[in-house]
């Protein structure tokens, strides 16, 4: 199995609202694949999500078609950092452990 996590660090707060209807359309694909669980936590300009795969032909099914991957496409419009990790874990990790995995080994994109 396999966990990915991400960081979205937004341009200002005004981008937030951008992020939530995107979030919204993401949920809703979520909720049709293959993930077995996934839980997102935030504030402000910092948001978090992780989700937990059987493989990673159904992870990247997920991020690259639908709203996942148009929100992928807009990225650079609202976001100034991006940090992504996947591993490979039976269960979701606590939040403080993922924050601590992200920031040590996760690929960064900045806009």
């Amino acid at each position: 199995m396999l966990v990915t996590i991400t960081l979205i660090e937004l341009k200002s707060p005004l981008k937030f609202f951008a992020l939530s209807y995107t979030a919204l359309g993401i949920l809703k694909q979520l909720k049709q694949a293959k993930c077995v669980a996934n839980k997102n936590t935030g504030i402000w300009t910092t948001h978090y999500t992780m989700s937990l795969w059987n493989s990673a032909d159904e992870m990247r099914t997920f991020a690259r078609s639908g709203a996942h991957l148009e929100a992928m496409k807009g990225s650079a419009k609202i976001a100034k950092e991006i940090r992504t990790l996947t591993y490979e874990s039976n269960e979701l990790p606590e939040w403080k452990e993922a924050k601590r995995r992200l920031m040590s080994e996760g690929k960064v994109l900045k806009f």
